[in-house]
């Protein structure tokens, strides 16, 4: 069992009168074996919280526990413990992993740090994980300069699930990819879930990537918890007049494209310039098993 129980949870910045609360009395549940989604716009607190679940924030007060135990209470030996029960998945793939090291580098260091394994135990579970998501055994040697962002995002993945976590927290994992290839890393995330049972925080300001892979949804706003409920429902019934406002910004497929329009018609002699192709990388069919 992993069940994450947050209780009037606040975070404070700043001092005197600059002081604010960027989590102010946020209350949730992730039950076992289930994904939350927590959503809302920039600056809502729901980074916040995740830093602070995971260790990397200190929280002003309030109570966070995982089956019981209490996470903000943690020193010494139980830090070292909190952070192989909780891990994090970040934003940024390519920030988030050691340009230095190799893919099966990066996995092994995990497996080194959190888990008692010789170098042949630990070589064949860098296998495992990889072919857990979906990535051939040949990137175990490449850099992450040499693979794609959508295959970075994923070796952060199994570098997550080398320490068999009891929760995990993903914050914004998608954001920072293209969207056909956001698509196969949520599909991704949703079949590890089930297969292995995860308990999981999903960070992000998408209401339509909550509705797909989530179980339940909290909104945030000004760092409080303004709607709670059922993915589903919440995208299809809002009752709270900011939860409607994200809804309405979930782009549909009779806008596509109407952006550039715009531009292009407000613009007619302007020019814009397609992206710069990164210097040569593996591409994600390629590496992906």
């Amino acid at each position: 069992m992993a069940e994450l129980v947050i209780e009037d949870l606040v975070v404070t910045f700043g001092r005197g009168r600059q002081t604010f609360n960027a989590v102010d009395g946020v209350s949730l549940t992730v039950p076992h074996g289930t994904i939350v989604g927590l959503v809302g716009e920039s600056g809502s607190g729901k980074s916040t919280v995740a830093r602070a679940v995971a260790g990397l924030q200190r929280a002003t007060s309030g109570r966070v526990t995982l089956d019981g135990d209490d996470l903000l209470r943690t020193r010494g030996v139980d830090r070292r413990r909190r952070a192989r029960d909780v891990q994090m998945i970040f934003q940024d793939p390519y920030s988030s992993l050691n340009p230095r090291m190799t893919v099966g580098e990066t996995i092994e260091e995990a497996l080194t740090t959190h888990r008692d394994l010789d170098a042949k135990q630990r070589a064949a579970s860098v296998r495992e994980l990889l072919d857990l998501v979906r990535l051939k055994p040949a990137v175990a040697d490449q850099y992450p300069s040499r693979i794609s962002g959508g295959m970075r995002q994923r070796v952060a993945i199994a570098r997550c699930l080398a320490v068999r976590p009891r929760l995990i927290v993903a914050d914004e994992i998608t954001s920072a990819l293209d969207a056909s290839v956001q698509g196969a890393v949520l599909n991704l995330i949703r079949d590890l879930q089930r297969e292995l049972e995860l308990s999981m925080i999903f960070i992000t300001h998408n209401l339509a990537a909550v509705r797909y892979i989530a179980d339940t949804t909290a909104v945030m706003s000004r760092g409080r918890v303004v709607e709670y409920g059922d993915a589903e429902e919440i995208v299809a019934n809002p009752r709270e007049p900011y939860t409607r406002s994200l809804v309405s910004a979930i782009p549909r497929i009779e806008n596509a494209g109407a952006d550039r329009l715009l531009r292009f018609a407000e613009f007619p002699e302007a020019e814009f310039p397609e992206a710069e192709i990164p210097e040569a990388e593996i591409p994600e069919e390629e590496g992906v098993a």
